[in-house]
């Protein structure tokens, strides 16, 4: 299986997981992100307990890109503390601007690594870091 086929099939796998797409019962944290420029749109919930993500969750319609992402995201930031999740933030905006390159470091992303070859098409760029923005966001407006 070649590299384009895996992030294809791991994009369309993950774009339709529901695990991560439901409500929380007592969020901390919601917060709406919107990609005005295609009209993807989550809301972002987080539970966040003694500085750890507890639990995260999202609704929302967008490409599959843009869901494919929040869901990787998710899987990547439960059960962390917060300063991880800005660690992680950074190292995925990074990838996505070119900035960051290296393979060793992008293994802390695990599948989210996945979606680097976005960096190659700026008109999905938006969509791949909307729930990264958006997650950046709900964590300062949640401290």
């Amino acid at each position: 299986m070649s590299l384009e086929e895996i992030y294809t099939e791991l994009i369309a796998e993950e774009s339709r997981n529901p695990a991560h797409r439901h409500h929380l019962a007592q969020p901390t944290v919601v917060l709406k992100g919107r990609n005005p420029s295609c009209g993807d749109e989550i809301t972002l919930e987080l539970s966040v307990k003694d500085g750890t993500i507890a639990e995260a969750s999202f609704t929302g319609v967008g490409c599959a890109i843009s869901q494919a992402s929040t869901s990787l995201m998710i899987d990547l930031i439960e059960g962390q503390p917060v300063e991880k999740a800005e660690h992680l933030i950074a190292l995925f905006l990074g990838m996505i601007k070119g900035t960051i390159t290296d393979d060793d470091a992008l293994e802390e992303l695990a599948d989210a690594a996945a979606l680097k070859n976005i960096a190659n098409l700026p008109a999905r760029v938006k969509c791949a870091v909307l729930s990264w923005h958006t997650l950046d966001e709900a964590l300062h407006e949640g401290k």
